[in-house]
């Protein structure tokens, strides 16, 4: 949990104000940011970077947790906070290659484990996860030193009694079972 004079300081590192701020107006102001900073790129700063993925976790947490206006539909509509629990696993794991691999990878895998609902390619994926768990999860996808690194957000009813940290082993067990050498040769291959 964040002290307030934490949540301030998040909201303005992201230049945002705070009780207005929609979940996808942080998404986008810590994307924005991190072309700017990622240490990957000419003039980035991996301490500012992290000061950065901080400040992007606290505002989400925040707005999650607080009725915001939706400024996205453009009206006085207001968005109550989640119903249903949702566990957060940031960061969860990496992947060796560069986002754009790593989300064609995830695309395959969530092809074996339910079905993709949304995508924002190669930064975000939303899948309805059928098997083993029935649950939705949302896989955020950031460079990371010539790597991706993922964080797995999940809720849903069978949620309850299962830890995210099995969710995020189903993700990492399919991987490890792509196999390109067994696949057809004409199949496309996402690296």
């Amino acid at each position: 949990m964040s002290t307030k004079h934490e949540v301030d300081i998040a909201f303005a590192r992201l230049g945002l104000q705070k009780g207005r701020a929609t979940r996808a107006e942080v998404i986008a102001a810590r994307r924005r940011l991190a072309r700017e900073l990622h240490p990957d790129r000419q003039g980035g700063n991996p301490e500012l970077m992290a000061e950065v993925n901080r400040s992007g976790d606290i505002a989400l947490a925040y707005v999650d947790e607080h009725i915001v206006v939706d400024s996205a539909a453009n009206s006085a509509r207001v968005t109550p906070p989640l119903q249903q629990p949702v566990q957060r696993d940031h960061p969860s794991f990496n992947i060796d290659v560069l986002p754009v691999e790593a989300c064609e990878a995830l695309r395959i895998v969530a092809s074996w484990v339910g079905e993709i609902i949304d995508e924002d390619p190669p930064y975000l994926l939303e899948v309805d996860m059928h098997d083993p768990y029935s649950v939705w999860c949302r896989l955020e996808l950031v460079p990371d030193a010539g790597a991706t690194t993922v964080t797995v957000s999940a809720t849903g009813e069978c949620l309850r009694g299962v830890n995210i940290e099995a969710i995020r082993d189903v993700w990492i067990d399919q991987l490890n079972q792509l196999d390109w050498q067994t696949l057809d040769p004409d199949q496309q291959r996402p690296w």
